[in-house]
């Protein structure tokens, strides 16, 4: 049998208007609203033996490593999102009874499944989300902070298209707004600027952002770095950064994501923003599982990263940090406990000793990703709910961008200067 479940998350509310609209109710959807009540609902007739898997499981834990990639190239993907989310609401399901039930249909699952199957550890408080008045949409921009009260938006993706307009949050007395920015030079060519998703959009001092990485499409990911800035009023003082910069070089550190023939990567690489070149800078230590879809956070002059995509597809729940040494960095693995549940496509913070890790993707947990705040310094972690009572639509939190502010605030100009930097 092949059905849906969890129609009570934000996709499974999706699920249900969908068919809704087809005239086609989902009848038995709430009565049985899992796989457990599914199985139970099989036993409870008088079946002997029942299995049911839903269709996560099923395909990473059942279906053999040389079919799954045989099918993952037959056209071009890249929405793992909506597929985990899909296969996670629907199940396949076999019972069976007399001499039938000595044929397993299915194998032994779990010898088999590359899928951890955990809980995680909620804590009784909840966060609560409230919306703001600023109407914009979309998925697969990128965001920054540029100077207190100004977040700039590039790229991402709605219902319109992939987006062509940079815009600049702005917070006033009244609340915050929304505006369209235009670049000070013609980009020509350059417009992927904005015609991008799932890039990188990374603040320097006084109000640059350098933008990287991203794609147009599965088949186009985008090599091209920007960098953006806000047309100063006066010229900088002596004690602002940009004298410091003379001094003090800058990096952008680059580490995992996926291209057009690999499914994910595992190089790290570091970009000198002053002098716009790559530099080889030793890094010791056994470097993490090859990844993309992760968080990468900057913390005491290295980086912490968590969670992501592996190359089988398989969720990562693991913290990694690159620590600066005397010659260089080196990698460390953290070990957390409670383990966070795996996930992917989230944003994280660094708070003081704190990793803040917001919404993404997960398998097999009870309801979906909130807030879960690792402490760095006692490597320990809990899980936060989200209160969405106030949202009046369904909220999934993935493909989608987070700033730090007094709070969070969820993003799904005054000219500005754009440059590209060329770089070797």
């Amino acid at each position: 049998m092949y059905e849906q479940i969890r129609p009570h998350d934000p996709f499974g509310r999706v699920m249900q208007d969908h068919f809704l609209k087809l005239n086609s109710t989902l009848h038995a959807l709430r009565q049985y609203p899992d796989a457990a009540a599914q199985t139970h609902r099989f036993l409870d007739k008088g079946w002997e033996q029942c299995v049911c898997l839903d269709m996560n499981d099923f395909y990473l834990g059942l279906v053999p490593e040389e079919e799954r990639s045989r099918v993952e190239v037959l056209e071009p993907f890249d929405e793992y999102e909506e597929w985990h989310q899909k296969c996670s609401h629907y199940f396949v399901l076999t019972a069976s009874r007399g001499s039938f039930t000595s044929e397993t249909v299915f194998p032994c699952f779990s010898s088999v499944s590359p899928v951890a199957s955990m809980s995680p550890s909620w804590s009784p408080a909840a966060l609560s989300v409230k919306t703001l008045p600023v109407c914009m949409e979309g998925l697969g921009m990128a965001s920054t902070w540029l100077s207190p009260g100004q977040v700039l938006l590039t790229g991402g993706s709605s219902r319109g298209g992939r987006g062509a307009v940079t815009r600049l949050l702005l917070r006033g007395r009244g609340g915050w707004s929304s505006v369209g920015v235009e670049p000070s030079v013609d980009l020509g060519e350059d417009h992927q600027l904005c015609v991008r998703l799932y890039h990188t959009a990374t603040s320097r001092p006084r109000g640059a952002v350098v933008v990287y990485g991203g794609r147009s499409s599965p088949l186009n990911p985008i090599t091209s770095l920007f960098r953006v800035k806000l047309d100063p009023c006066a010229p900088p003082g002596p004690g602002d950064p940009e004298h410091r910069d003379a001094v003090r070089l800058y990096f952008l550190f680059v580490f995992g994501g996926k291209n057009e023939s690999q499914a994910a990567l595992g190089d790290a690489h570091f970009l000198c923003l002053d002098e716009q070149h790559w530099t080889e800078i030793s890094v010791e230590g056994a470097a993490p599982e090859a990844r993309h879809s992760h968080s990468a956070c900057p913390h005491q002059g290295g980086v912490v990263a968590f969670g992501g995509l592996d190359r089988r597809g398989v969720l990562l729940g693991d913290l990694v940090v690159l620590r600066p040494t005397d010659r260089g960095f080196s990698w460390e693995r953290i070990e957390v406990q409670p383990p966070p549940v795996p996930r992917y496509s989230h944003s994280a913070h660094v708070i003081g000793e704190k990793l803040v890790v917001v919404g993404g993707v997960w398998l097999h947990s009870d309801g979906v990703p909130g807030v879960v705040v690792i402490d760095l310094s006692t490597r320990s972690s809990v899980e936060l709910r989200l209160d969405t009572t106030s949202v009046p639509w369904p909220l999934m939190l993935h493909s989608f961008c987070s700033d730090l502010l007094d709070r969070f605030l969820f993003v799904r100009p005054q000219k500005i200067r754009v440059q590209r930097l060329k770089v070797p």
